[in-house]
C-alpha cells in the first residue's frame, strides 16, 4: 500500500463514543503501518447541534489515546464554498433537480402503497432552484452500484432500491453525501475507514462522484472503502448512548489507562497473530491490516476491558503508578482531573510519603485508578470512612468483636509496632476466642479503615501509627455499645 491519507470525521454533537474511538484507532493504525497521514476533519455544518466544547472533547480524547495527527485539524465548514460550487455545477448540468415536497405530502402520496422514502415526484417538474427547495440526485432506475469494501468484499446495491436522495438542504447547505465527497477529494483521502452504519451512504457517494466527474470532465480515483463492524453489548444489541456506557471520557474519569483502552479497542473486530489478548500498540502497528478485520459484530465487553486495565496497572513501575493516580488522589491545579471525582479528603490532609508507601500494596488490588481513593481514604481522613453495614456485621454482629477490639487495643499499646508483630499479636488475640486470623481481624479492619476490604491491614496500621490506631480502636469500642 502506498502512503495512505486517512481521516477521522466526527460531528461535535455529543460525547466521544467508543465506536468513534475504535474508528479513529483503525484509521491511525493504517496510517502508521504504511507511513501515511492520519487527519481529523470536524464535521461542524450542523450548526443547531454542534457545540464547541464537544470539539474539545474529541481533541482531548484523541490526545489521551495517543492518536496523534499528522496535519492540523480542519473543519467541514472550511469547504462550504467548494460544496456550493459542486452543487451549482451539478444542478446546471441537469444532474440534480429541485424538489419542494414536504414530508407530509410525500407520506400522503405513498399511503397504502407499502413504499417508503421519496417517490421521485419532482424529478420531471423542472422546478427552479430557490428558497424552500432541496436539491435531489436522480438515481438511475436500472442497474446496480457496487461498493468494493476491503472488509466485506463487493457489496451490491440495486439502483432501484436507492431513492432520489437529497444533496442540498433548502437553506443551501450541502448534506452528508455531497459534503463528504467534496471534502475527501479536497483532502486527497485515499481510504475511507468508518462504521458499518455508513455503508448505505456509500453507493450514493459513488453515484454522485461519477456524476461530478462527468460534469468536470475528469476521472477521479475512488478511495478504498472499509466499513467496520458494529459494536454490541452483552445482549448483542448495538451500543446505545442512552443505554450503554459508551463515552470515552467516562472511562478516562473512572481511571482506565489509555494503553489498556487502545489495546481493547484494537481487538474489537481484529486480532493479531497468535491468541494474545494483551497486545502493545507497536505490535498492532506492525500487524494491522484492514483485510483481516471481521465484518461480524464485536462485543464491547466492559468486564474484559476492566480485567485488561488491571493487568496494565500492575505492569506500571511504582513511580509511574503514583503519578498515574495523582488526578484521583492529589490533583494539581491547572492539570486534568476526573470530573465529579474529587478526593474525599481536604487537600492539606494528603500525605505524599504515606501514599507512596502504601501505593505498591494498592497497585496489586485495583482494576481502575478510580478505585484508589476508596482504598486509601482512611489514611487521609480525620476519622475512618465508616460503612454502616460493615460496622454492623463485623463489630455489632460478631459476638466476640468487642473483646477482640479491647484485647487488641491493650496489646498494641505495648507491643512493637511493625507489621509482623502486629500480625502475631492479632493471631494470639484471635486464638483466645478460637478464631482464625481472618475472623479475628475483621472487626479490627473495620475499626481502623472503615471497610471490610482494602490494602493489607498490618502495613496500613504501621502507616497510621500507634496513637492513631489506638484512637480508632477505642472509638469503635465506644460506638459498638
Amino acid at each position: 500500500m502506498d502512503a495512505p491519507r486517512v481521516r477521522f470525521a466526527p460531528s461535535p454533537t455529543g460525547m466521544f463514543h467508543v465506536g468513534s474511538a475504535r474508528s479513529s484507532l483503525f484509521n491511525w493504525l493504517v496510517a502508521r503501518r504504511h507511513g501515511g497521514a492520519f487527519l481529523l476533519r470536524i464535521e461542524d455544518t450542523d450548526t443547531e447541534r454542534n457545540r464547541e466544547d464537544w470539539v474539545e472533547v474529541i481533541l482531548d480524547s484523541l490526545t489521551w489515546l495517543g492518536l496523534d495527527l499528522d496535519e492540523p485539524p480542519v473543519r467541514q465548514s472550511e469547504f462550504a464554498a467548494a460544496h456550493a460550487d459542486a452543487a451549482t455545477r451539478l444542478f446546471e448540468a441537469g444532474r440534480l433537480y429541485a424538489c419542494d415536497c414536504t414530508r407530509d405530502a410525500i407520506d400522503e402520496r405513498l399511503k397504502g402503497t407499502g413504499r417508503t422514502g421519496y417517490d421521485g415526484f419532482c424529478r420531471e417538474r423542472g422546478l427552479p432552484r430557490g428558497a424552500g427547495a432541496v436539491l435531489r440526485f436522480p438515481v438511475p432506475g436500472e442497474g446496480e452500484t457496487v461498493v468494493h469494501d476491503m472488509i466485506r468484499g463487493d457489496v451490491v446495491f440495486r439502483n432501484e432500491t436507492i431513492e432520489d436522495f437529497a444533496v442540498v438542504r433548502s437553506n443551501g447547505m450541502a448534506l452528508f453525501s455531497l459534503a463528504n465527497l467534496v471534502d475527501d477529494r479536497s483532502m486527497r483521502i485515499t481510504h475511507v475507514i468508518r462504521g458499518e452504519e455508513h455503508l448505505a451512504n456509500t453507493p450514493k457517494q459513488l453515484l454522485l462522484g461519477a456524476a461530478l466527474d462527468e460534469v468536470e470532465g475528469v476521472v477521479t480515483e475512488v478511495p478504498a472503502f472499509a466499513h467496520l463492524p458494529l459494536l454490541v453489548n452483552e445482549r448483542r444489541q448495538k451500543l446505545s448512548k442512552r443505554r450503554d456506557p459508551v463515552a470515552v471520557e467516562r472511562y478516562r474519569d473512572q481511571g482506565y489507562l489509555p494503553a489498556a483502552m487502545v489495546n481493547f479497542l484494537g481487538l474489537l473486530g481484529w486480532s493479531p497473530r497468535g491468541d494474545a489478548e494483551k497486545v502493545p500498540v507497536e505490535t498492532m502497528i506492525e500487524q494491522f491490516a484492514l483485510e483481516d478485520v471481521t465484518h461480524s459484530p464485536a462485543f464491547f465487553d466492559v468486564a474484559k476491558l476492566t480485567h485488561l486495565n488491571g493487568e496494565y496497572i500492575r505492569e506500571l513501575s511504582p513511580e509511574a503508578f503514583v503519578e498515574a493516580c495523582r488526578p484521583w488522589v492529589a490533583p494539581r491545579v491547572g492539570e486534568w482531573a476526573p470530573t465529579d471525582r474529587q478526593p474525599p479528603w481536604a487537600p492539606e490532609r494528603f500525605d505524599e510519603p504515606r501514599f507512596r508507601a502504601i501505593a505498591p500494596l494498592v497497585q496489586e488490588r485495583v482494576a481502575t485508578l478510580g478505585e484508589v481513593p476508596a482504598m486509601v481514604d482512611f489514611l487521609f481522613l480525620a476519622d475512618p470512612p465508616r460503612d454502616p453495614s460493615a460496622f454492623e456485621s463485623a463489630i455489632r454482629g460478631q459476638p466476640d468483636a468487642r473483646r477482640i477490639l479491647a484485647d487488641a487495643l491493650a496489646a498494641y499499646e505495648t507491643s512493637d509496632f511493625d507489621a509482623p508483630t502486629l500480625h502475631a499479636v492479632l493471631v494470639d488475640v484471635g486464638s483466645r476466642f478460637g478464631l482464625a486470623l481472618r475472623r479475628a481481624q475483621a472487626p479490627v479492619r473495620v475499626a481502623i479503615t472503615g471497610r471490610t476490604v482494602g490494602p493489607p491491614l498490618f502495613e496500613s496500621m504501621v502507616l497510621l501509627g500507634r496513637d492513631e490506631v489506638a484512637r480508632r480502636l477505642a472509638l469503635a469500642l465506644r460506638d459498638a455499645g
